[in-house]
């Protein structure tokens, strides 16, 4: 069981921290911060650059985390945060990725409550300090806390559509 928890955490953390690095570098087939406040902006959010920053720096930030299994919980609930505004943005384009809609994220909010619920496994830095096993009821305080922020923040970020004029 051990295995298959390193491995899931390895390709969900690392994904979702290569997700943070295209937001704001040329890395990974990025177009750099300006490409990535870009991005937000044609999605609706203001802030522009520091709205990129944010977003890349807790896509990378909770990546590596729950890469490594070092503060599961919070890594989880980071992952959980940018991953449901990027729903909440491909949401109108319906659950299917190949009209560009929220499968994707979905499946790395699914992935990261359930390492939350399995914890990091022993090969993770949380057991090698005694940090775990970590009570069952984390889980729902990542998936609460998790969507509450990023629908937060698209609420707060997200600007609403010009009036359209007669």
């Amino acid at each position: 069981m051990d295995t298959g928890i390193l491995i899931l955490r390895l390709l969900v953390g690392l994904l979702v921290a290569g997700h943070g690095v295209q937001k704001v570098s040329f890395h990974l087939g990025g177009r750099g911060l300006d490409g990535g406040t870009e991005e937000f902006r044609a999605d609706g959010f203001r802030g522009g650059v520091l709205t990129a920053l944010a977003a890349g720096g807790g896509q990378i930030g909770s990546g590596l985390l729950l890469a490594a299994g070092f503060l599961t919980p919070l890594a989880a609930t980071g992952a959980v945060g940018v991953m449901t505004v990027a729903a909440t943005v491909k949401w109108r384009n319906g659950l299917w990725v190949q009209n560009d809609g929220y499968e994707y994220p979905l499946v790395l909010i699914g992935a990261a409550v359930a390492l939350a619920a399995t914890g990091p496994g022993a090969w993770s830095v949380d057991a090698a300090i005694g940090l775990t096993p970590f009570p069952l009821w984390w889980t729902a305080v990542v998936l609460a806390a998790g969507a509450g922020s990023g629908l937060l923040a698209r609420l707060v970020l997200h600007r609403d559509p010009a009036p359209v004029r007669r």
